[in-house]
């Protein structure tokens, strides 16, 4: 179970970045199988290190860290409501889930613990500043492949290449569905509710209708260690009193935050937004909820360090009266059964069904409306569904008019039944004689712009001279075309973002002003020839120095845990079954 989530977290944050375009052929190039395993081999050893060394996470800090997450919170506020709600409808439950955020942050610990003494030396950064803000300056003569419009493949070669490349064409698997629909909608004119009922709800769930006292707060928070020595605790205790007095002058609170504070909510002001009393570590919630409005208080230590804190408003807890709620009871209660309804009568018709029935006659007995899709393969939505991908997995696990399970797809309930299959096969080229003739042309065009390109690479080598260049291009009839300065990352003037030409520029000088080869781009082939190159200004280093050393510490950091990780992998004893991966 543990492995098939951590695979199932993969694919689906490859699906978010591939979309429709991601099938089994790229998950099993991509090697998304041996990436879960190695993910949950990596996890137990990091949890088995983290035990040997002692590191626990407390509950109170599990708690904060949950209430903490925007996602779980209203207004920025903790909602348990809205907490459970979000686990439901992510299959989980809160002991899974806590279980899991509990080991994520030991593993934080253990990874604190490995990189807390990677350091960005000065030299690095500069070096880094150096490389990274260079700018180049180059030639180009583009040999573009639309350029070649004449090019016109020949049956023989059309024949040719389509059985060379007869996979490419393959058909997908094409599926075409019946199904009905049991929208909770078309039963809400079913649904009776009365006023005792609305009374019975409002009056058993109490709690959706009160809003405990929250504080909205600013802080300032300087840092010291739970186990620092006392003349540590005492210096930084100075600072924050120091900070406290500045503020009781009259100082802007949330300038002070900005220059002083070394947490996290020091960049927007130290801006904690409103918050309820259990939702902040003890010392600093007991301080916070005794203040007025307006009042700034004395240093308050917690396990993070000393807190000024700054309340701005205090919200009254206060409880929604009947008469504002039970509009918004009705609603819910109106929208609760008619969703109810719907499933009975899915429930109702799907047991009435048998293996081999049709669909069809069971909804003309019904009197319901029977929906028939279009023909549509695996990687597509099916249309006017709700969850049009969601539908097409379920009719994928089925065979054909298999009638399948209830299936809840967002706007209702469905049950579908496959009613055609069109497995996958090889056309004949007479259906996509069009298609391969296109891509033949394609094809063909690149490799005459390659062809010429290289052609005009070496005369260009052979003739020795810088002014060669723009004497070849009008040989070719091209033109020869000039950048200015772009670094490396950048985008490149009358070219845009090619990243390779950008590396093969960086790699050319004076004593070498041409490339080795030409250079494939999106539009076709590039020579270029290197016109010079500059160095950044070194006055722009020191505005830059703080987030180069932040980035490279970053990826430091990342390097460092990566290979104490594999260290750690090469003296463990790994056991893997045979045929897991299968």
């Amino acid at each position: 179970d543990e492995y098939n989530r951590t695979y199932d977290n993969l694919k689906e944050q490859v699906r978010k970045r591939f979309g429709n375009r991601l099938n089994d052929e790229m998950i099993a190039s991509l090697g998304l199988r041996k990436q879960a395993l190695n993910q949950l081999v990596e996890k137990k050893l990091m949890l088995m290190e983290a035990k040997r060394l002692n590191f626990r996470v407390t509950d109170e800090e599990l708690k904060v860290a949950i209430r903490s997450i925007e996602a779980f919170q209203t207004d920025g506020v903790f909602d348990s409501r809205r907490y459970n709600s979000i686990l439901n409808q992510n299959r989980l439950s809160t002991e899974a889930f806590e279980v899991g955020q509990k080991e994520a942050m030991l593993t934080g610990k253990l990874r604190s613990f490995i990189t807390e003494n990677v350091k960005v030396s000065d030299q690095e950064a500069r070096e880094y500043f150096e490389y990274q803000d260079a700018s180049v300056d180059i030639d180009f003569v583009l040999f573009a492949t639309e350029r070649y419009k004449n090019i016109k493949p020949t049956d023989d070669e059309i024949k040719s290449y389509f059985e060379k490349h007869k996979e490419t064409y393959k058909t997908k698997v094409r599926l075409k569905a019946q199904y009905l629909h049991f929208n909770p909608d078309s039963f809400k004119s079913e649904v009776k509710i009365d006023n005792d009922e609305l009374l019975d709800y409002y009056e058993t769930n109490q709690n959706e209708f009160y809003t405990p006292k929250t504080v909205e707060a600013s802080h300032v928070l300087i840092k010291v260690a739970r186990d620092a020595d006392a003349k540590t605790v005492e210096k930084t205790k100075k600072r924050a009193l120091e900070i406290m007095e500045m503020a009781r002058a009259g100082k802007n609170f949330a300038d002070l935050a900005k220059k002083y504070s070394e947490g996290p909510t020091g960049l927007k002001g130290g801006s904690l937004g409103a918050f309820r009393k259990e939702a902040m570590v003890k010392p600093f919630s007991d301080k916070a909820f005794s203040m007025k409005s307006g009042e700034i208080s004395e240093p308050v230590r917690t396990r993070f360090g000393w807190h000024i804190i700054k309340v701005d408003k205090i919200n009254e807890e206060f409880t929604i009266a009947f008469d504002k709620a039970k509009q918004k009871i009705r609603e819910k209660l109106l929208i609760q059964k008619a969703g109810n309804l719907a499933y009975d009568k899915a429930d109702e018709v799907y047991e009435a069904s048998s293996e081999g029935d049709d669909l069809r006659k069971i909804a003309d007995l019904e009197k319901f409306s029977i929906h028939t899709t279009e023909l549509f393969t695996e990687k597509e939505p099916v249309k006017r569904v709700k969850d049009g991908f969601k539908f097409t997995e379920a009719a994928f696990n089925l065979g054909l008019m298999e009638i399948s399970d209830i299936q809840d797809l967002g706007d209702g309930y469905y049950i579908i039944q496959v009613i055609k299959k069109i497995d996958e096969k090889i056309p004949d080229l007479k259906d996509v004689k069009e298609e391969v003739k296109v891509d033949l042309a394609e094809e063909k065009r690149d490799e005459k712009a390659k062809t010429d390109a290289k052609a005009f690479l070496t005369a260009l080598k052979a003739g020795g001279t810088i002014g060669s260049l723009e004497a070849e291009s009008a040989k070719s009839g091209l033109e020869t075309e000039t950048t200015g300065f772009f670094k490396r990352n950048g985008s490149i003037k009358n070219i845009g973002f090619e990243n390779d030409i950008s590396k093969a520029a960086f790699l050319l000088s004076k004593k070498n002003k041409l490339p080795d080869d030409v250079i494939k781009g999106k539009k076709g082939y590039y020579v270029i020839r290197f016109k010079d190159r500059k160095q950044p200004p070194v006055a722009e280093f020191a505005g830059k120095k703080k987030n180069i050393v932040e980035r490279l510490l970053q990826q430091k950091k990342y390097q460092t845990f990566n290979a104490w990780v594999a260290q750690l992998k090469s003296k463990s004893e790994i056991s893997i079954e045979d045929g897991f991966l299968n």
